[in-house]
């Protein structure tokens, strides 16, 4: 019995905006604090009806190959059995980026 392709749903916090997006493909990025996500995967060619969050996530991400997404504006990442609808929605109140230090030591003195 073969595994099947995995499929990974990257939630993740931009300039105020809810992505959430299906890849192939994850990785810890050389560069330090990033996600590397790769093999974008958006919705059937053949649906009917057509999902403007989506269009508007396929146009951003359109010729992009390889996306470097900070560490701490993941949300959530989950391996998912088959690609799902990417959107993009407006962050809630319930949304608060998470704390960061202000360099080594955490800025103390």
């Amino acid at each position: 019995m073969s595994k099947s392709r995995q499929i990974y749903r990257v939630i993740f916090l931009n300039q105020g905006q809810i992505y959430e997006i299906y890849v192939g493909e994850i990785f810890q990025s050389d560069l330090y604090g990033f996600l590397e996500v790769e093999e974008f995967l958006f919705g059937e060619r053949a649906q009917v009806v057509v999902d403007p969050s989506e269009e508007k996530l396929k146009n951003q991400f359109a010729g992009v190959h390889r996306s470097f997404i900070p560490v701490n504006a993941i949300i959530r990442i989950d391996e998912v059995e088959k690609e799902g609808v990417g959107k993009i929605t407006e962050a809630g109140s319930n949304v608060t980026a998470f704390p960061l230090p202000f360099g080594p030591g955490g800025g103390k003195k």
